[in-house]
């Protein structure tokens, strides 16, 4: 009896002893010594059907672990792999494979990022996001104005351009560029109804919309935040009398094939977006709007301007009149 009572003991402290160089084993790193130092992170894609055995062995074969069966059934056998959710996933080498199966039970997938400028156009945000890693590409960059449709936009809009809030968007892998989209434009829906809403008495347009267009005509003449309410304010002051914007982004955005030189033929063309032969506002959005230009274009500067030009320090030279205009034109533009 006190034999068996002995052996008993004998395999229990076995087990246990066993258990606990189990459980020690699965909680080392992933990647030990220096192949932990030389291994960076990795991306592991899962598809649905992948077993977990066929896991391990992408685990063991990425990082070199000498024992993928030992890993697998212990895995198996003391954690448990119950679900296995398919994705992109990052692995860290510094994990244990307790963290590992976690990371997959839980279906915490990678997240890309994609950040969307403003003051770019559509045609050029929708080639950023061909380049993207894991996202689905779906739509034609050469069909911008067509695109409405597809892209689940607020019903009412001619055109596509400039319905879209720049950020930085996450996305996991797989998604779709209509996705992303998407969720921008419902983005700058909010962003546009909010600062609509917060519009001076001054606001020189009569729709969110008309507020969108001009904001964009803002976004392509400055960078600065220190001057686009009073560019806003010059555009403003030439909608209240009936003159002419002049804008030259607009004009350029309605020029097919533009190669950087806007030339004297291209200002005498009559286009819908030549705002030196139309009066009022181009018909759609020129550009991707920030925060900041629909905000100066809802509330714009108490000014008399309704000129300015370029200077040589990045910024611009502000007229009130024609003949200061074209003194400021001479000086800064013509070197005379």
């Amino acid at each position: 009896m006190k034999k068996l009572v002995s052996l008993f003991l004998i395999l229990v402290v076995a087990a246990i002893v066993a258990y606990t160089l189990a459980i020690n084993y699965l909680q080392s790193p992933l990647a030990e010594g220096d192949a932990q130092l030389s291994s960076a992170d990795f991306l592991l894609e899962i598809e649905r059907g992948d077993s977990a055995r066929g896991i391990v062995t992408k685990i063991s074969e990425q990082l070199q672990r000498p024992y993928p069966q030992l890993d697998y059934r212990l895995s198996q056998l003391i954690i448990g792999i119950d679900t296995i959710k398919a994705g992109v996933y990052q692995i860290d080498p510094k994990q244990n494979w307790f963290e590992f199966w976690r990371v997959l039970a839980n279906g915490d997938e990678k997240l890309f990022s994609v950040t969307l400028i403003e003051g770019q156009t559509l045609q050029q945000w929708l080639l950023k996001l061909q380049q993207q890693p894991y996202l689905t590409n779906t739509l034609e960059p050469t069909a911008v104005h067509s695109l409405s449709d597809k892209l689940n936009l607020v019903s009412g809009y001619p055109s596509a351009e400039g319905l879209f809030l720049p950020e930085t968007y996450s996305y996991s892998a797989y998604t779709s560029d209509v996705e992303l989209l998407s969720r921008a434009h419902q983005a700058l829906q909010r962003k546009l109804s909010e600062v609509w809403e917060q519009r001076s008495p001054d606001c020189p347009v009569s729709s969110p919309y008309e507020l969108l267009i001009l904001a964009s005509i803002i976004e392509k003449e400055t960078g600065l935040d220190g001057e686009r309410d009073l560019v806003a304010s010059v555009f403003a002051n030439r909608l209240n009398i009936g003159m002419r914007l002049q804008s030259d982004p607009t004009t350029i955005y309605g020029i097919n094939n533009f190669d950087g030189n806007l030339t004297r033929a291209h200002l005498r063309e009559k286009t819908a977006y030549n705002t030196y032969r139309i009066d009022g506002l181009p018909p759609t959005p020129i550009a991707m709007v920030s925060e900041a230009s629909l905000r100066a274009a809802a509330r714009p500067a108490d000014s008399d301007y309704f000129y300015f030009v370029a200077d040589k320090k990045g910024s611009h030279v502000f007229s009130k009149t024609l003949d200061e205009h074209r003194k400021a034109v001479r000086k800064y533009q013509l070197n005379q």
